[in-house]
């Protein structure tokens, strides 16, 4: 199951959002997509997982055409995302946000019945991403890196083959966001194929497989962490704007 985009085009207005961009993901691969504002990432994302539409180009997965797929027919076919600020059901508890996920391709039980549904499979989720301890608190109370794990775990309920997060570490102190991209190179260790977005370079460099940069609605660049690192233009548009110190932990990861 790989993911193709091919020659990808989106315009708005006289803006263009995406201006022919191709790339693959395939399973078992850490991919980050990243580039300046304005440059087209979320744009692209957003056309990947269904909230918007090209208007030329094709989106591929297993096999199978997506671009007039809705996010719900594309999550059916193993297509999970999360969002950039975490989308969680505060009104219930961590447990019940992960099984109401896990049993809504049978349709959504009575609320009386919820707690009873696919608990072993939530509880297993909550483990993996460690909020096991929190099961039975209420998401409202929940400190925000905790919301962001707990979005994976309700990603991972639907069984993805290919996840898209978009900036899963925005918001996160330094530690925590270290842990967090940690898990979510292991998701793609287990075999699922991840594409990400992320605007903080040590959530890029010594996690993605590759890196791909949109500038200007193209893909400019694409390769190893240390490649990228080391494109001038690339260090002159974006890296140089986002932290001098990201080509130099490439260095010394690449070392």
């Amino acid at each position: 199951m790989t993911l193709q985009v091919r020659d990808l085009v989106k315009h708005f207005g006289g803006v263009r959002a995406l201006d022919g961009v191709s790339f693959d993901v395939a399973p078992g691969e850490c991919v980050a997509l990243i580039g300046p504002n304005g440059a087209g990432k979320s744009t692209c994302f957003a056309c990947i997982a269904g909230q918007q539409r090209p208007l030329a180009g094709a989106i591929t997965w297993d096999g199978q055409r997506m671009e007039g797929l809705s996010p719900a027919q594309r999550l059916r076919r193993g297509v999970a995302r999360t969002f950039q600020v975490a989308q969680t059901f505060e009104a219930l508890t961590v447990r019940q946000n992960v099984q109401l996920v896990a049993s809504a391709h049978r349709g959504l039980p009575a609320w009386n019945r919820l707690d009873r549904v696919d608990r072993s499979t939530a509880e297993a989720l909550l483990d993996r991403v460690g909020l096991l301890p929190l099961a039975d608190a209420d998401v409202l109370n929940l400190p925000y890196g905790a919301k962001k794990r707990l979005e994976l775990a309700m990603a991972l309920a639907s069984r993805p083959a290919l996840l898209l997060l978009d900036e899963p570490a925005a918001g996160l102190a330094g530690p925590e966001r270290a842990s967090l991209m940690q898990l979510v190179q292991s998701f793609a260790q287990g075999g699922t194929a991840v594409l990400y977005t992320e605007h903080n370079m040590d959530a890029v460099f010594g996690v993605a497989d590759r890196v791909l940069v949109l500038i200007d609605g193209k893909l400019f660049a694409q390769g190893s962490a240390a490649d990228i690192a080391a494109d001038p233009t690339v260090r002159r548009r974006y890296l140089g704007n986002v932290g001098a110190t990201a080509p130099a932990a490439t260095t010394q990861g690449a070392a």
